[in-house]
């Protein structure tokens, strides 16, 4: 080959060289350059409220549209659920979840945590469920204890107009003993700090975007293992779409963002991501509510599988068993923190049902409320939907009075394990530290014998040593009799009309204690004293955050939750609102 066609060759073969760098360099910069929007929806806690209602959310039909609405915008959407989702009201435990399995599938979910309630049907069942669902179902942190190895499935990896995200699941600890405990017997639930920076340290290996976890942890104060104590011992992760304190999170902790969505459907929260190139440079977050979705349409599919589920039960749920002269109360916000009529109602049938001494049932255990009039089937079942049945164990007085003590230790939160009772009453001193705040209790009309053994009736969740109750949990058990809601149904059917009432069986009163009374002496006769006018304290106006109680604004304000109640002249102390304003004394 002469020079000249070498040079030649060597020329176009350079000039090609050139070109594929120069477009390899040109496409590089264009990724570099790319925008891309990422738009997570998720929801949590909606413990199968399937239909829009007065008290609950949206409903899942609507939530569909919503969702669809949200595609258009964007075609980059996933939708997450932070987990409780299987279980809570009849349309879900009839079927064991099945039905709300259908549900969540035409919706179009892509992926949810294992709430505590998803355990409710057992572990094994919950594998069920997680082949019936086109998505997965997801946790790191809960493993069999024999062979460590994972129950569900840790993470997945989605790439999404090529960004690559990595889910991975969280399930709380709490799972122990907030759901039955032989629900999850064999099965260990791990650290979820420890559980997350494995997560995080695989993903990163993968080469991941972003990392997003899903978990079913709350934010409560009162428990130990939280997201909030993910975000900070667990550094790597970019979002937490997080479940169980029935919360609205909006939190920032360290360069992680937690979110949270409510209850019941109550909101639809929307979290956009915006990555320049393949780095996430923005997150920000927000809640479509209920009451934005009053003129939309539900979706026509959703609300087909809906119904027709509800079909196939309506002739079961039907059948009238008994009347009430007033509406029951089995409001969350009343049942876990004091007595209710609905309380005293499913403990006189666990009464009367076992002929023990007293009876006990834990709030969190009572779902819903009944309206007056008729009562059917299908609304006892929905007030008790766990599936729990009575059983009934000797205890001393001395484990009664730690029982009662565990269930006033939230006082005045919302507290799960708040007792409700029958065949004893007791009080409560919410001034005295946890563990010291019951006083004054009576069984069978006597004052409770601390060394005295009795006979108590209570269902077989608290019985195992459920939300704590674990004084129960190594007695042995002395009967075992029907499901709980069967013994409800029972007794409503042998009154025929009932006239339910609280009956201060549960009072929240301080004991009194008496001043020395001083001697009084002779004294000369006085001058009438001069009236003059009293000056009034100054006020400020405080207005209440969510989170707050009366007795923990009383205080910050140097005051008594008695005495905020006088002079805002409420009318249930146990009742106040995100925004309400509250007159307190002047720091």
């Amino acid at each position: 080959m002469n020079k000249n066609n070498w040079r030649r060759l060597f020329s176009i073969a350079l000039a090609g060289t050139l070109t594929f760098s120069l477009a390899a360099f040109t496409s590089a910069a264009e990724n570099a350059e790319k925008v891309t929007k990422i738009t997570l929806l998720h929801t949590n806690d909606s413990h199968s409220r399937v239909f829009e209602g007065e008290y609950d959310g949206m409903g899942f039909a609507k939530l569909a549209t919503l969702v669809k609405q949200q595609e258009e915008k964007n075609a980059n959407t996933l939708l997450l659920d932070a987990g409780d989702t299987f279980h809570g009201q009849t349309f879900a435990t009839l079927t064991k979840g099945e039905s709300i399995a259908k549900v969540l599938n035409e919706v179009g979910y892509d992926g949810m945590a294992a709430g505590n309630h998803d355990f409710n049907y057992g572990y094994e069942r919950l594998l069920e469920l997680a082949d019936i669902v086109n998505f997965p179902i997801l946790s790191a942190n809960v493993i069999y204890e024999e062979t460590g190895k994972r129950v569900l499935t840790p993470y997945v990896v989605k790439e999404v107009d090529g960004i690559k995200l990595g889910f991975f699941g969280l399930s709380t600890p709490e799972t122990h003993y907030k759901t039955h405990p032989k629900n999850v017997e064999g099965l260990k639930f791990t650290d979820p700090v420890e559980a997350a920076k494995e997560m995080v340290d695989e993903l990163s290996k993968q080469g991941v975007d972003a990392i997003i976890a899903v978990t079913h942890l709350g934010t409560d104060a009162s428990s130990t293992d939280t997201s909030i104590k993910v975000a900070e011992g667990a550094p790597g992760i970019d979002l937490i779409i997080d479940g169980h304190s029935h919360t609205m999170d909006n939190i920032g902790v360290s360069k992680t963002k937690i979110v949270s969505a409510g209850e019941y459907l109550k909101n639809l929260g929307v979290v956009e991501l915006e990555f320049k190139g393949k780095e996430l440079t923005s997150l920000n977050n927000n809640l479509i509510t209920k009451e934005e979705t009053a003129t939309i349409e539900p979706d026509a599919k959703v609300q087909t599988v809906m119904e027709e589920v509800e079909t196939t039960q309506k002739a079961i749920l039907a059948e009238v068993v008994g009347n009430t002269t007033a509406a029951l109360d089995g409001e969350r916000d009343q049942v876990r923190k004091g007595e209710t009529n609905l309380g005293n109602l499913i403990t006189d049938a666990m009464l009367d049902a076992t002929g023990a001494d007293f009876s006990i049932t834990n709030g969190g255990g009572i779902r819903a409320s009944i309206d007056a009039g008729e009562i059917t089937k299908g609304e006892v079942i929905t007030v008790l939907p766990f599936g729990n049945y009575i059983q009934t164990k000797d205890i001393t007085g001395k484990d009664v009075k730690a029982a009662l003590e565990n269930g006033a230790s939230g006082y005045p939160a919302n507290h799960g394990a708040f007792a409700h009772v029958a065949g004893l009453t007791y009080k409560i001193d919410d001034t005295k530290p946890v563990g010291e705040r019951v006083h004054s209790i009576m069984i069978q009309g006597q004052p409770i014998d601390l060394n005295k053994t009795y006979s108590m009736a209570t269902n077989d969740f608290m019985a195992a040593g459920g939300d704590n109750y674990t004084m129960f949990k190594d007695l042995a058990y002395t009967g075992d009799f029907p499901a709980l809601d069967e013994a409800v149904i029972q007794y409503i059917k042998a009154k025929g009309a009932i006239t339910p009432a609280t009956e201060g069986r549960i009072v929240v009163e301080a004991m009194a204690v008496e001043a020395p009374q001083p001697v009084e002496a002779v004294k000369p006769a006085q001058p009438a004293p001069v009236v003059t006018e009293q000056k009034q304290p100054t006020t400020n106006v405080y207005v209440v955050q969510a989170g707050d109680t009366l007795s923990k604004i009383a205080r910050e304000y140097g005051t008594t939750w008695q005495a905020l109640h006088k002079l805002n002249k409420l009318k249930n102390p146990n009742l106040i609102y995100p925004a309400q304003k509250l007159v307190v004394p002047e720091k």
